[in-house]
């Protein structure tokens, strides 16, 4: 029997699931498969519980639009079979099926079934408004906050986010880039004056619905059709400008669906007819040509599903019907493909500000989405756990200590990560991650003047919103016992560990990564990397500034491997470049995590991210060593096909103090100690530098200089190195002794610390 032809699924595109070898945390299961043709195809799929695909025991869903698919049904436990064929002209049938694939439902996943497209919007109104309230729930809000003008905090959000756009004239459309050649500033600038729109449209649209006012009613109006009075083909389409675009197509949508009953007919069509235009643009970009469907690696698009498809849908389902193709798209990526950048650990690869981006625009979305239709994707497990991710590998009070585009970079975890996960908190009832929001709310106290907060979101909007939908969660602090002290992310390659969470005086954080995400969108050359911020001071930092997206800065030396703590090879990094391929080939594994009381263990293996750089190298193993949840021993491991040299990286604020085989980096509060304690091929030589190679002199202006300690072997096809790092408070010797046993096939080396514990760690002189 013919079978259909099944493209090879690459590290770029879906994979053929769910298989033999699929753990199903969720049921039913999530189906994906390549297509077989570059233009989009429909499909037939089946799942059965016989192999044989027996009529009585197997069940077709069809037509399929995309080549993705989550069933409207739960499945009883067991073993079933699935399969898939291409759905030809109309009435021509199907072709050839595909391979059969198998699978296990397990006992216990969580079920999470969407509902079909035939009765997805059973439940949602057709009249407006829809976004966050309908018209029953704006009749309770209004009279709460008659009770009391202090429900919700509405109070605060009428004085500091209502009024001020009351008196303030519409901002002028933005205008184009000198030579339509885009410039970072500019560009900055006209998102920020579209976010100002979005929050003036938005806010004054609610308020005015909410308190029946004449005055408001008339400066929302004003501001949504002069907003619609601008070209949706120029500066702030999806093509110029996709960061100002976003907001204008959501400033439009929350302005069409609040003032639907007090715009007249005219008014109503040209607002409709503007957000269509706008939606398609986006629309047309996330399907037709970056198809993240098949490609998911998209980060913007991706994003743009949330912050844009959701809520401008949403405002125009039972009026127009693109909205509600548009629509079922995204719930149901949201249902099966989401997300992209992790899996049911919880974990984000591209880091802690882009899991804070993606992850406010998706929550938006999520409450949109099931305060109108009844759709709770919340329930998908990764929701259950993300919450984990900040928790751990962006701690509160900790700086320079996370990896991946960061625009907070060097100041310690935004007030927006802290709104992300208290609404994971009140999802779940973590009382850690509500610790984790009054932490760093409490810390943050003049959020609103930074501009990667100003032009992303107000925050007292999102605190009304989420105070009038959620309970109170109590807060538990992260003190020993209440959290893993050894936290390994296996979806994204990340370890964490920790040390006195509870104490900023106190906490140490050691982050090492190896991801099998590589380098590819705001991921960098970072594998086998760690950082470290001990006892309130970062000690070993991921180091640069955030400039802009694109800078000298950011391509040539943030995503670098020469700003990271890992290795280079004769003066080479790993591949973190343009090419989106050798960026995700250029990955790392996690090999093992073991914890034990007083002890945590990685091993990790960045061989392939140097594959297309130094394709001599055989291997690159590095070994992290947690002791006594005070000391770090690092064991790396090089070979090589012909000599090279291995040259150590660490960061620093400061100038460190180097002498012999030791270094020192000092800050204002900690220490770190650094010594080679044994290197196979020789002495290291040890230097050190503050400038930042490769990087535009204009963009340094005002910016502090950096220190970046290189510890280079000589010429050998093998290298063995072993460091000590000994992080302490300032003023303070810690001293840990070392005895080495070097033997034929391996060394042992014994370290004894202050309080007389002796840990082995073993090296392999040969892999």
């Amino acid at each position: 029997m013919s079978k259909l032809f099944e493209p090879a699924s690459g590290l770029l595109t879906v994979p053929y699931e769910p298989d033999e070898r699929t753990e199903l945390a969720e049921n039913p299961p999530r189906f994906t498969w390549m297509p077989a043709k570059p233009e989009e195809d429909r499909y037939a799929l089946q799942v059965s519980s016989s192999a044989d695909f027996e009529a009585n025991e197997t069940e077709t869903f069809e037509p399929i639009p995309y080549n993705f698919y989550t069933p409207d049904r739960v499945y009883e436990p067991g073993t079933y079979y699935w399969r898939y064929a291409l759905l030809e002209e109309e009435g021509a049938g199907r072709s050839d099926w595909s391979s059969v694939r198998s699978f296990v439902v397990p006992d216990g996943a969580v079920e999470t079934p969407l509902p079909s497209r035939e009765r997805r919007y059973e439940q949602a109104s057709v009249v407006h408004p829809r976004l966050w309230l309908q018209p029953d729930g704006i009749e309770a809000f209004r009279r709460r906050i008659r009770e009391d003008s202090s429900a919700y905090g509405w109070d605060v959000f009428y004085e500091k986010s209502v009024l001020p756009w009351l008196e303030k004239e519409p901002i002028p459309e933005p205008e184009r880039y000198p030579d339509n050649k885009r410039v970072a500033k500019l560009w900055r600038r006209m998102y920020m004056d579209c976010q100002e729109t979005l929050y003036a449209i938005r806010h004054l649209s609610v308020t005015a619905v909410i308190l029946e006012d004449e005055a408001i009613l008339s400066a929302a109006k004003r501001w949504l059709l002069h907003v619609v009075s601008w070209d949706p083909k120029g500066t702030t389409s999806r093509d110029y400008n996709d960061e100002a675009a976003f907001r204008i197509v959501g400033a439009v949508a929350w302005g069409y669906d609040w003032l639907h009953g007090y715009l007249n007919e005219e008014e109503r069509a040209a607002v409709r007819v503007n957000l269509l235009e706008r939606t398609e643009q986006v629309a047309f970009h996330v399907i037709e040509r970056s198809r993240i469907h098949r490609v998911p690696f998209d980060s913007h698009a991706v994003r743009s599903l949330s912050s844009v498809l959701a809520p401008a849908c949403l405002a125009m389902l039972h009026e127009e019907p693109k909205a509600r193709e548009w629509l079922d798209y995204a719930l149901e990526y949201f249902s099966c493909l989401y997300t992209p950048w992790g899996g049911k650990d919880g974990g984000w690869a591209e880091g802690p500000m882009y899991w804070t981006t993606g992850l406010a625009y998706l929550i938006d979305a999520f409450n949109l989405i099931r305060n109108y239709t009844e759709i709770d994707l919340f329930r998908r497990p990764f929701f259950a756990k993300t919450g984990d991710f900040p928790l751990y590998c962006n701690a509160p009070g900790t700086i320079r200590a996370s990896f991946g585009d960061q625009s907070t970079l060097g100041e310690p975890p935004s007030l927006k990560t802290a709104y992300n996960i208290r609404q994971f908190a009140g999802l779940t009832g973590n009382g850690l991650y509500q610790w984790y929001f009054e932490r760093v709310k409490e810390a943050d106290r003049d959020a609103d003047a930074k501009f990667y907060n100003y032009g992303w979101w107000d925050f007292r909007f999102d605190d009304m919103l989420y105070r009038h939908d959620y309970p109170d969660v109590k807060p538990v602090a992260p003190v020993p016992g209440a959290i893993e002290p050894v936290k390994w992310f296996r979806d994204v390659g990340w370890v964490a560990m920790h040390r006195r969470m509870d104490d900023p005086d106190e906490h140490i954080q050691l982050l090492v990564k190896s991801s099998s995400y590589g380098s590819i969108s705001h991921s960098h050359g970072d594998q086998n990397g760690f950082l470290l911020h001990a006892y309130g001071e970062p000690l070993a930092i991921d180091s640069g500034y955030y400039v802009a997206f694109g800078s000298t800065m950011h391509r040539n030396w943030r995503r670098q491997t020469i700003s990271k703590n890992t290795l280079l090879i004769d003066g080479i990094g790993q591949y973190a470049d343009g090419d989106k391929v050798l960026c995700k080939e250029a990955y790392g594994v996690v090999e093992e995590v073991r914890s034990e009381p007083g002890a945590g263990y990685v091993r990790m293996d960045a061989s392939a991210a140097y594959r297309a750089t130094v394709p001599y190298l055989r291997r690159f193993v590095r070994e992290m060593y947690w002791l006594d949840e005070s000391y770090i021993v690092i064991v790396d491991s090089v070979d090589l096909d012909r000599p090279g040299k291995a040259a150590w990286l660490m960061h620093a604020l400061n100038r460190m103090n180097l002498k012999g085989q030791t270094f020192r980096a000092i800050g204002e509060k900690a220490e770190l100690e650094g010594r080679f304690v044994y290197c196979s091929s020789g002495e290291l030589a040890l230097s050190q530098h503050d400038r930042f190679t490769g990087v535009d002199p204009s963009e340094l202006d005002g910016l502090a200089n950096q220190w970046h300690l290189m510890a280079e072997t000589q010429a050998a096809t093998g290298h063995r190195i072993v460091s000590l790092l000994v992080p302490m408070k300032k003023g303070e010797n810690k001293f840990v002794s070392y005895f080495i046993d070097d033997q034929d096939h391996g060394i042992h080396l014994y370290f004894t610390d202050e309080r007389g514990t002796t840990r082995r760690v073993a090296v392999n002189k040969a892999y």
